[in-house]
């Protein structure tokens, strides 16, 4: 496959969260400022060299000056703090204060945001914000009461299946040698509806069994595939979005409360600004990718009708395989009655 320079440099510009199928990426800013009194220390999985590092430094410089230097934020990218459970371990310890992740990290903190995750939930990036507008502050709670407050939301973006031969049917998809994110009951647990017995493995391996064939098929948001290179190893991507990944910014309580009151309303301001910037440019890097994957000669796939209900399906019996295990019934409808109440609005089908 051939692929320009040019055409991958906004996309590259762009590395984003991630999750990948995520993962949140944050860096400090040098800043003529002297250190912050309150500092919060915040690392994460992905490198520089993004969009979404750009807007994150824009945060800490205006935490900053609207504190007078009173409050900043200190971030280690790359995944130098170690993988998402390393960093956990981190915060609990006190050597960190707060974490970019993903859904698989966020479910470790509160395995009731995963219904967020559910598999064809939602339809449409406007969903996904008004369910978030509607119930965020829900789910504000929820990962309050488990310790941590949440900084911002960056969601990954819709997540499609990549292959190295054509995913046309479940039967299709049953027969690949399918990525499973090490450590994820709600993506094991979907595969294993599908009639797929995945091959466990972390973030960090999957680019190895790629090359080496000892995965053929993984799945990830088209910003993702390119920052993690998985692009250049498949040769067909399923144009069905099986879930929208979410990630987000937590700080430990006990380092939240730490700052005072009025600096902590003025961080949250901030964040709530930067942070829908961030949103708004996720959705344009994805579309962007997407582009470029096709260009660089993935062929997009599209299933019949048919197979895509049965996909469906599986998603509906997912849902209801997982209440009590990481969500509650009642959660879970609270969430179908909101998107059920916006669709009534614009009229979309379910």
């Amino acid at each position: 496959m051939n692929i320009s320079s040019r055409a991958l440099m906004p996309v590259r510009a762009a590395l984003a969260a991630l999750i990948v199928a995520g993962s949140v990426s944050l860096i400090a800013a040098p800043s003529a400022l002297a250190k912050p009194k309150h500092q919060l220390k915040i690392a994460t999985l992905a490198p520089d060299g993004s969009t979404w590092m750009n807007i994150m430094r824009d945060l800490d410089k205006a935490v900053q000056e609207e504190t007078g230097g009173a409050v900043g934020l200190k971030f280690y990218p790359g995944g130098i703090q170690g993988d998402e459970p390393i960093v956990l371990r981190k915060i609990r310890s006190g050597q960190l204060h707060g974490g970019g992740f993903t859904g698989v990290g966020l479910g470790t903190i509160a395995p009731e945001l995963r219904v967020l995750e559910l598999p064809f939930l939602f339809q449409n990036d406007e969903e996904v914000r008004r369910v978030h507008e509607k119930l965020g502050p829900k789910f504000d709670a929820i990962v309050n009461e488990a310790g941590y407050t949440i900084l911002g939301w960056a969601d990954v973006g819709f997540v499609y299946l990549y292959s190295k031969s054509p995913i046309r049917t479940k039967a299709d998809l049953s027969s690949q040698k399918v990525w499973l994110w090490e450590g994820d009951p709600l993506a094991e647990e979907f595969l294993s509806q599908a009639g797929v017995s995945p091959v466990p493995l972390s973030i960090t391996d999957v680019m190895t069994s790629l090359q080496t064939g000892l995965i053929s098929s993984v799945y990830v948001s088209p910003l993702g595939c390119i920052a993690l290179q998985w692009f250049t190893r498949v040769g067909y991507t399923t144009d069905v979005p099986i879930t929208h990944a979410m990630g987000a910014v937590v700080v430990s309580n006990r380092a939240w409360n730490k700052i005072p009151e009025e600096h902590r309303t003025t961080v949250k301001r901030l964040c709530d600004e930067h942070f829908a910037k961030l949103r708004v440019a996720t959705i344009d890097e994805n579309a962007q990718s997407r582009t470029v994957i096709a260009e660089s000669g993935v062929e997009t796939v599209v299933p019949p009708a048919s197979e895509i209900t049965s996909l469906r399906e599986i998603g509906n019996e997912v849902a209801t395989a997982m209440i009590g295990g990481l969500y509650s019934a009642e959660l879970l409808a609270e969430v179908r009655a909101t998107l059920k109440e916006l669709r009534a609005e614009t009229q979309t089908t379910p």
